[in-house]
């Protein structure tokens, strides 16, 4: 299953969509300058372990590296998935992160 990660700037989100343009998840974020603080991810229920959340992490990950902007994972999902994925430490504030 395909979905399609695009930034909602009006509702502070990212929103994931299914292959028929139904929104099937979401990452919240607050914007300040170059810094962008994710605060909660939520998936459908209906969607829950097709990959939704993964997809939506890259994508607001990869788009803050984009943007040259610094991340602070407030959501335990973002935060968890960044350890997973160490290729995005540089851009992540390292006193937030989430020890393990």
């Amino acid at each position: 299953m395909q979905f399609t990660v695009t930034d909602a700037p009006a509702r502070e989100r990212f929103e994931a969509r299914d292959e028929a343009g139904a929104v099937v998840g979401f990452v919240t974020y607050q914007l300040t300058g170059s810094i962008i603080a994710y605060t909660h991810t939520e998936v459908d229920p209906a969607y829950e372990g097709k990959g939704v959340g993964s997809t939506l992490a890259r994508a607001v990950l990869d788009d803050a590296r984009s943007k040259g902007r610094t991340v602070v994972p407030i959501c335990p999902f973002v935060a968890d998935w960044v350890v997973k994925h160490p290729e995005y430490e540089s851009i992540v504030v390292r006193s937030t992160r989430k020890i393990k």
